[in-house]
């Protein structure tokens, strides 16, 4: 029978994982490095892991924080926003065929560039579906080590790269008024608590059966579409309070970086090379592509870099939440890209497989 309770052990290394990417948080939106809540929780907790501190968030709470963001993201669906659906088929097929050209691409780099095998760069160059992508690694022989980092450190840097950019490029949106100074609008929204049960309820509701079916992210995309559906109906126009969003914000920042608490470093320098070419190569792709969406949609920039970045889909989506992107243009171009690289990554891996198995058999045996 499982506690009831967690250990003292994972109680003392969850505290210190929030306490790290609290500060880390707070001293990036200080600085006013966009998306600083985010940006600075993943930089200090992944620091603070690839210096040995065992960091982690039990699986538990990085649900709850999942689904906390994914409310936060439906939140802000109005009737108005689901008006863009007319632009999402031409998008996600500009999308369809930057993850084809990114893959291969990616996959020439690690396999003739630095010698990985044609599976282990397969599943390098992935750009998305990490967790199916991890799964095949280790039950096929590919390099576990090599394709951790890769995958990893690619998230991370979009992660605090993607913010800092868009800034540069004068495309980030203006800070929300939210605080202090605004928490009376904040508790005018707590003050109907009608709606907002109506609310958590519901997005509840929608995760956990996005999580029962085997949903991808279900916990986050449930409680997303639960939510957006209310408020994009009108039904409701209920919000979560400042401090519950921003809190949940940096602790799921928290749980990205402490992915590097299981990396060693000099592993980690010895895949450098490999992890910082492929992103380069990724990237520069998924650029193109996103300047070809841009000449034939309508669509803010941001909402594009994002929706086109080859990263993590609960990052990315946390970065559309930060930067106060679309959510549902956002969401929609990372469930496709989700689909498009499960089924196409896992038909390819299984080839790879095969032809491996079948020039094994094909080799004679060592003579004794």
């Amino acid at each position: 029978m499982r506690p009831l309770l967690p250990s003292r052990d994972v109680v003392v290394r969850t505290a210190e994982t929030l306490a790290v990417g609290a500060v880390g948080g707070v001293a990036f939106e200080t600085a006013g490095f966009p998306a600083g809540l985010v940006a600075g929780a993943i930089i200090t907790t992944a620091a603070a892991g690839l210096m040995g501190r065992p960091l982690m968030v039990p699986n538990g709470l990085t649900r709850v924080l999942l689904v906390t963001v994914g409310i936060a993201l439906g939140s802000v669906v109005s009737p108005a926003t689901l008006g863009g659906f007319a632009v999402y088929p031409l998008s996600i097929a500009v999308l369809s065929l930057a993850i084809l050209c990114m893959t291969a691409a990616t996959f020439t780099y690690l396999r003739f560039v630095h010698g990985w095998n044609p599976l282990s760069a397969l599943l390098g160059g992935s750009p998305g579906a990490l967790a199916q992508i991890m799964a095949i690694a280790a039950e096929s022989g590919a390099d576990v080590r090599g394709v951790v980092i890769v995958q990893t450190l690619r998230v991370i840097l979009l992660a605090v790269g993607i913010p800092a950019g868009l800034a540069l490029a004068g495309l980030s949106q203006p800070a929300p008024a939210e605080g202090p100074a605004t928490a009376a609008t904040s508790l005018l929204h707590l003050a109907d608590l009608a709606d907002l049960a109506v609310l958590v309820a519901v997005s509840l509701a929608c995760a956990f059966a996005f999580y029962r079916i085997g949903f991808s992210g279900g916990w986050l995309f449930g409680a997303m579409i639960g939510a957006a559906a209310l408020n994009g109906s009108g039904l409701t126009d209920a919000h979560l309070p400042w401090w519950l969003a921003d809190s949940s914000m940096v602790a799921l920042g928290a749980v990205t970086g402490s992915r590097f608490a299981k990396i060693d470093l000099r592993l980690l320098f010895g895949y450098l090379l490999a992890a910082l070419g492929s992103f380069t190569v990724a990237v520069t792709t998924a650029a193109l592509f996103a300047l070809i969406a841009a000449s034939l949609v309508t669509v803010a920039p941001g909402d594009l870099v994002v929706a086109f970045s080859p990263g993590a889909q609960d990052t990315m989506m946390l970065l559309a939440l930060a930067l106060q992107l679309d959510p549902v243009f956002v969401g929609a171009h990372h469930l496709a890209r989700y689909v498009i690289v499960s089924l196409g990554v896992s038909f390819v891996a299984d080839a790879i497989i095969r032809r491996q198995a079948r020039n094994a058999a094909d080799d004679p045996p060592p003579q004794e």
